[in-house]
């Protein structure tokens, strides 16, 4: 897996885009309006008050706290006191009562994954059940995602994900619409999971469709799909899909494995998890060791930093060289394949 770094709008940002949103500077104008006529009306009928002291009196007085430190004495002045607390009552009510009006509404649309997603070099999540549910515990467990923004592009009624304060949710499917709404076109890597509602031959064809839909938006972005044959898998290598992934095909070679070597499904499944155990990831190769034997490499990352190599990823090719010879020689730009204790420790 990648580190991922991801960006989400910056609040005051958002905090502006909220206040221009329910027209909240109107509202202040009216409430800053009243203060300064307020004071400027005290001051006008007691002469001797200073301003500084009948802008404290005002701010008092319209938020109807009264403190008594400051209080007219003349008629006009006890006009301008009686107006502001009448006025005070109906403004501040109204500015209250739309602001916790505005955040309950923002709540309700985020849950209900009605907004849009304003992130960048983040994790796209298409489809939820129990394999989607499974893969963000994975990625939360994992150290190097587990702050990262994720959009889930779900078609249910509710945020699924609880909450998850680093997951945006988008109600919808793998069309082009909500897609945007997840922010494909900035995002990093992009998870689509079949749907087992529909027939496996549906599953699949949709599953295509929605790469060529995400790589039509975003080139760069890597996706990983999921199939439930192996009959599409050179449709979704035309539609340039990075990872494709037959569950069905996956699963039975497990179980034949399993069925020679007893035990073995625990191995794969705790080096598959990030929820316990050790970890199987890629390794940059560490500085220094370009040009050297795998052997050397092998020996001295697990002795420095308790990590086993069992692979090379060769630079710019989807080749994996698996349990290399001793004397192959491991190229600085390559990635190593490595069982590892130290990815974990997530939330």
């Amino acid at each position: 897996m990648s580190s991922f770094r991801s960006r989400v709008r910056h609040p005051a940002a958002a905090l502006l885009a909220f206040v221009r949103r329910e027209n909240l500077f109107r509202l202040m104008g009216v409430i800053v309006a009243l203060v300064l006529v307020g004071a400027g009306g005290l001051t006008f009928f007691e002469e001797d008050r200073a301003f500084q002291d009948a802008l404290w009196w005002a701010i008092v007085t319209l938020t109807t706290v009264g403190f008594g430190d400051i209080s007219p004495v003349t008629l006009g002045g006890r006009m301008i006191g009686v107006v502001l607390m009448f006025f005070g009552i109906g403004v501040l009510g109204t500015f209250t009562a739309t602001v916790a009006s505005a955040f309950v509404q923002q709540r309700q649309r985020k849950d209900r994954g009605m907004d849009d997603c304003d992130l960048d070099g983040h994790i796209i999540l298409c489809g939820w059940n129990d394999r989607a549910k499974e893969i963000l515990k994975d990625l939360r467990a994992d150290s190097r995602s587990a702050a990262t923004a994720i959009a889930l592009v779900a078609d249910v009624e509710t945020n699924p994900a609880g909450d998850d304060e680093h997951l945006h949710f988008v109600r919808g499917t793998e069309t082009e619409d909500d897609l945007m709404r997840a922010g494909i076109k900035r995002a990093a890597t992009v998870v689509l999971v079949g749907d087992r509602s529909q027939d496996y031959r549906a599953r699949d064809a949709t599953a295509v469709l929605a790469v060529l839909t995400v790589k039509s938006l975003n080139p760069s972005a890597y996706v990983i799909v999921e199939l439930a044959g192996e009959e599409n898998v050179p449709h979704c290598r035309h539609a340039k899909a990075d990872e494709i992934i037959v569950s069905a095909d996956l699963c039975s070679r497990v179980i034949s494995t399993a069925t020679l070597d007893h035990g073995i499904s625990k191995v794969l499944h705790e080096l598959l998890s990030a929820q316990v155990g050790h970890d199987l990831m890629t390794h940059p190769v560490p500085d220094g060791y370009g040009g050297r034997s795998f052997i050397d490499v092998f020996s001295d990352l697990k002795r420095t930093e308790g990590k086993i190599a069992l692979a090379i990823k060769r630079h710019g090719t989807e080749h994996i060289v698996t349990n290399p010879d001793a004397d192959a020689r491991v190229a600085a730009d390559d990635r190593l394949v490595v069982i590892s204790a130290r990815a974990r420790g997530g939330t």
